[in-house]
Parts: structure tokens; sequence; C-alpha cells
């Protein structure tokens, strides 16, 4: 098995950033510490002189993402994909780590589990204090940081990988509003994953403000945390419905639309209430085939993987790194993509 930078690094006594500087030939290392790195890269198996490339050094990255588990089949997607395009690159090596996806402390231990180990990591990170202490404690240790599909501020993250969260939840209250039209008074009800995750918060406040710049008939009866589980998704629909009767509209800002369109199918409401949310899946496809879901706002999980990987791999090699942001899509019955 072919050893990474992190072996040299450990062998050496030195930083992965300091063994990548050598490998690559670029300045900044003393010529002792260059010696050093050098020889243990030969007792390792390598080229005895750099010659600008990982790949012909014969080094592997070694590329750590940490991700929310539970029932979210958009972030299963992202992480097949994640694995798929890095399996597809024989100098980077991917590993992916599933932890309880609401609790800040769980995601602290494992990013700090991750110091000394990794070359670089991508992470979807709850906006909590400790993580962003664990954060910055990672990037002291020179690995880059990529957030994906949710950004944290104020912490030193090379980049972020996502949509324009809030430009999404204006174009849900613009899809919403227009659906319902405007005119006689209607009740619609919000429900998100965690508003912790500033990206679900994003969208509530482009909401939020479209609804009130926009359509004035439409009164926001309800905001519900779901923890991005089908299961409660149900049963908080269920109780929703209960409460308000006459509701008009939906709008999912995360997960859950599974138990969301079960509970209006059950409840005889799927062509009657207008239902809007994220992520082409194959539940969210069906929905939208059946009536139950009117308008799904697509990221595309393969074009964020792929950006990922590639900045925080050029990162590492000392490139500079040229970011497509992944676009927004609204998809309807009729224009499904294939996936």
């Amino acid at each position: 098995m072919r050893s990474t930078l992190m072996d040299i690094a450990r062998e050496a006594g030195v930083s992965p950033a300091t063994v990548d500087r050598v490998l690559n030939n670029r300045d900044g290392v003393r010529e002792r510490t260059r010696k050093a790195v050098l020889e243990t890269a030969r007792k390792l198996g390598y080229a005895s002189e750099p010659d600008g490339t990982q790949e012909a050094n014969g080094t592997v990255l070694r590329l750590d993402f940490v991700l929310p588990a539970g029932t979210n089949t958009f972030i299963a997607n992202l992480l097949q994909q994640i694995v798929k395009q890095g399996e597809l690159q024989d100098d980077i090596d991917v590993r992916v780590h599933s932890i309880e996806g609401f609790n800040p402390d769980s995601l602290a231990r494992q990013l700090d589990a991750l110091i000394a180990t990794t070359q670089g990591v991508g992470v979807i990170a709850l906006d909590h204090p400790t993580v962003r202490e664990a954060m910055r404690r990672l990037a002291a240790s020179g690995a880059p940081i990529v957030t994906l599909v949710s950004d944290i501020l104020h912490v030193p993250r090379l980049g972020y990988i996502g949509i324009d969260n809030r430009a999404a939840g204006r174009l849900a209250g613009y899809l919403l509003g227009r659906l319902l039209s405007r005119g006689e008074k209607r009740k619609i009800a919000l429900f998100a994953g965690s508003l912790s995750y500033r990206g679900h918060e994003e969208r509530e406040m482009g909401f939020r403000h479209v609804i009130a710049e926009d359509f004035h008939n439409l009164e926001i009866v309800e905001l519900r945390e779901i923890r991005d589980d089908r299961q409660r998704a149900f049963e908080e629909t269920v109780s929703l419905l209960k409460r308000h009767p006459d509701l008009s509209g939906i709008y999912n800002i995360g997960a859950g639309n599974a138990g969301i369109g079960q509970a209006l199918q059950e409840a005889g409401l799927a062509q009657s209430v207008i239902f809007v949310g994220h992520e082409v899946t194959e539940s969210t496809k069906r929905f939208l085939l059946d009536g139950t879901m009117d308008a799904v706002i697509d990221q595309n999980p393969r074009v964020e993987a792929r950006e990922a990987l590639t900045m925080l791999k050029t990162a590492v090699l000392g490139g500079k790194v040229d970011y497509h942001p992944p676009r927004l899509q609204v998809i309807f019955r009729e224009n499904i993509p294939e996936f």
C-alpha cells in the first residue's frame, strides 16, 4: 500500500504542509529540513528528487469528509458522489465520517480526531461555538477546510461549496406565492431540519422576506423543526393539519419530504395543499409525478462533490482554486432530470 504525506510527515517529524512543499520543490523550507524530508521519502520508497507533482512521487492525499447521519436522502446521495468520484482518482484517499447530525459536541470531537491525520476536510457544519473552535484548531494544524451545503462564517475555511441558501429561500417563497396566487387570505407553514444549520436559517430568512414583500395575503402560521427525519416529519405534519385544516401551502426547508408527502396523502390533501421542497430524490420524484409536490428546488450533489474534492486537492498541492458553484434549479413534473 502506498504511503501518504502523513506517513512522511510523521516519520520526519514535520508538518504535512512542509512535506508537500519539499516534494513539490517549493520555497519556504530550510535546507536541513528539506534533506530530512527527502531522506525519509527515500526510505519509504519515493523518488530521490521531487519533480513538482504529487503523483510522480507516488504520494496519496488523504481527504476526510464529515457528514451528518440520518435519513436525509440528499446527504446520502452527496456521500455516494464523494466516494464515487474519489475512487476515480488514484492520488487521493477519501474517507467519510458520519456523525449524529444535530450534536455539535459530536461534530467537534470528530474534527479534533482528524488533526494530524488529514490533509484536507470537507464538512457540513452546525453553526455553534464548539464547532467553530474545533474548525479553528483543525485549520491551525495546517489542514484546509471547505464547508459543504451550509456555510459558517468567521472561521478559517478555504471556501464554501453549495448554493446561495438565502436565494433558495426567496425562490421558494416566490414559487409558493405565485402558485397560491394573490387575493384571499391563505395559511402556509414552514418545516426546517434544524435552524442551527446556517443554510436552513438563511432559507427561512429569504422565504419570509419574499412573503412579506410580495404576498401579503399569505400568513405563516407555524415553523416546525423536524431534524431531517421522515418519521418526525410525518408526525408533525399530521398534527399541523389537525390544528390548521384550512392550510394552503407548505415549504420544507430541509429533508423529510417523504414524511410530509405521506401525511398529505393520508389526509386526502395531496392535491389541494401546495407543497414546495428541496432536492430531487426518488421520493420527491414520485411526489412530483403524482402531484403531491408542486416544485422542487435542486442542488446537484455530483457537482458539489466534484468541486469539494477539486478545491481541497488543489489547495494541498499549492495550486489556484477555480470554483464553479452549483446552480439553483427548479424542478417540476415536466422536467425531472436523470440522477
